[in-house]
């Protein structure tokens, strides 16, 4: 591990476990760390690597687990060869080959007003009993909360239905099964597997646009459970109707069932989205300035401000050192620097589209009535004011217009926005959503 981590990164983090216990009989070896939060880290971060390494040098062990033992010496048990009990008949819970994430449940999603329609649709589907919508369909940006939620969904499907297939699967991994079925000439295996599901959770349609043979298997597959009674969960980056390359037979069985969208989150989310992670983390003592001071500059997505809090911790922890608001500020340097004016023309494009809603692909197209030209122009207004992009850049973004059409779009909308209290009022809550 020293090899393959580097000598920093395991001095920092993996010298510090002892070994804990080894019980052959369930394939697994436990190693205990000081503390909670290095117990976490390591566990999240090098669980495959330390169970890679440890079946290289004795093949029966299958995981590793790091556990938080504060006053750990190093003394260990070691349990060999017992009589193992015949294993109970379960139907298989699918992630790729592997279980749900462990972590990943309905006690541990923080909810908020730019979540909670998708999470109450989740835990209703979830629970079993009748409901009125099939399937779910779950639209939102890079790092949300939207596999959180998926997974929490096929957790607690299968706490209340023990006998339950439950499959969860990316659209990439759908689409690579499916071609590999075909070439193998057994698309027969695979559909059983697929349609025999009680819940179905497919992650990221989008990456199946412009696959026809993977969407027509898709579509079946959709048709099949749906007649069937079992339930869909789905979701994508964006709304059906946003996405392209999508046949729209499948767009429309999409819209049938229920669409919750997983906003991003806001102050009061993001603040509680840190408590929760701290509870979990007990030995960290992090003030609440600091608290507060992430939930307010880290805005991106869920996945950065955790990511944030962590390199916080962990700088914290090797460095020896008390948190602060200064010594956030100074380990957060390079983060809060990008983050400053992160806005993207593609962001910037999609808020505009959801707002004035009409597709994203009308950014780029030809067409000049109004009631497309005018957000076009609004969207190329926002991206000269919001980002660092020449107009030449900015252009090409819009189909490859010219910079001089990207100029006239800045005048016409500063003109309105002087004459039009509607445009203006528009074009003020587009940036308050922007740089939020």
């Amino acid at each position: 591990m020293r090899q393959s981590c580097g000598q920093r990164t395991f001095d920092g983090w993996l010298k510090p476990l002892v070994l804990s216990g080894c019980d052959l009989a369930a394939s697994e070896v436990r190693l205990a760390a000081p503390s909670a939060f290095l117990a976490n880290w390591v566990q999240t971060h090098f669980a495959e690597q330390l169970a890679a390494a440890w079946r290289a040098a004795l093949p029966a062990i299958a995981r590793v687990v790091v556990e938080s033992k504060p006053d750990a010496t190093g003394r260990m048990t070691f349990t060999a060869d017992p009589e193992p009990a015949a294993p109970a008949e379960a139907p298989p819970v699918e992630i790729n080959g592997s279980t749900l994430e462990a972590r990943y449940t309905f006690d541990a999603f923080v909810v908020g007003k730019a979540n909670e329609l998708a999470y109450n649709a989740g835990r209703t589907l979830a629970e079993g009993g009748r409901v009125a919508f099939n399937p779910l369909f779950l639209h939102g940006g890079v790092g949300l909360g939207k596999t959180h939620l998926m997974h929490a969904i096929g957790h607690e499907y299968r706490a209340r239905h023990a006998s339950a297939k439950v499959i969860y699967m990316s659209a990439e991994k759908f689409m690579y099964e499916f071609v590999a079925a075909m070439r193998a000439k057994d698309t027969h295996s695979f559909k059983a597997r697929l349609r025999t599901a009680d819940l179905l959770m497919i992650d990221d349609v989008q990456f199946i646009a412009g696959k026809e043979s993977t969407q027509e298997e898709f579509f079946h597959t959709m048709n099949e459970l749906i007649s069937a009674g079992r339930r869909l969960v789905i979701s994508a980056d964006r709304s059906p109707q946003n996405l392209e390359g999508i046949e729209n037979r499948i767009l429309s069985r999409l819209s049938w069932g229920l669409v919750a969208d997983v906003n991003a989150a806001d102050f009061e989310l993001r603040y509680n989205i840190i408590l929760k992670k701290l509870e979990s983390l007990p030995s960290a003592i992090v003030p609440n300035e600091v608290v507060m001071f992430l939930a307010k500059r880290i805005s991106a997505s869920i996945r950065e401000l955790e990511g944030a809090l962590h390199r916080v911790l962990a700088f914290a922890t090797l460095s020896n050192r008390a948190i602060d608001l200064d010594f956030t500020q100074e380990a957060l340097a390079d983060q809060l620097r990008a983050s400053q004016r992160r806005v993207t023309i593609d962001e910037i494009q999609r808020r505009v589209c959801e707002h004035f809603r009409i597709r994203q692909s009308e950014m780029g197209s030809a067409r000049r009535a109004r009631d497309v030209a005018r957000p076009r122009q609004i969207a190329m207004y926002l991206a000269k004011q919001l980002t660092q992009r020449s107009l030449p850049e900015i252009g090409r973004r819009f189909g490859g217009r010219d910079h001089t059409t990207v100029i006239h779009a800045v005048r016409k909308i500063e003109e309105l926005r002087a004459a039009d209290a509607e445009i203006d009022a528009d074009v003020r809550l587009l940036m308050r959503q922007l740089e939020s």
